[in-house]
């Protein structure tokens, strides 16, 4: 059985990875901050539409701070709805729902979709080692 602060850890990393992003209320968000909870080979895939990107860290991070600090994504933020999380001993996965909403390009947006992220325990610490998501047609 997974310790409660298993759960605890891997809920906090969750929704600090959901809170990076938001720039809404004037906040500055903190993208680079996917670098520490994510593992250095970790990746992020987009899977909407059939339309596949995958990403690395790196490679994920640079476009969005500047679509979140330049004007482009304004009052974004996003959240999970409901979630289901397993772990065992050093893996853990999380099957949830969530939405978002903000301002592309000057127009408004909800959506919402479902978010996959995979966990690894690597000395005493969880981190993210993929997150993939689908949004809404």
């Amino acid at each position: 059985m997974p310790s409660n602060n298993d759960l605890d850890l891997i809920n906090n990393l969750t929704s600090q990875f959901f809170d990076v992003f938001t720039n809404s209320n004037n906040r500055t968000p903190n993208v680079s901050a996917l670098k520490e909870m994510f593992i250095p080979e970790g990746i992020i895939i987009s899977n909407t539409n059939g339309n596949t990107i995958v990403y690395s860290i790196g490679s994920f991070i640079a476009p969005r701070i500047e679509m979140l600090t330049n004007g482009t994504l304004l009052n974004f933020s996003e959240y999970e709805v409901s979630h289901k999380t397993e772990i065992y001993n050093t893996i853990a996965h999380r099957f949830c729902n969530y939405e978002k909403s903000g301002e592309l390009n000057g127009k408004y947006f909800k959506s919402k979709g479902i978010k996959t992220l995979q966990f690894i325990k690597v000395a005493n610490h969880w981190k993210l080692s993929s997150v993939a998501w689908c949004d809404e047609s």
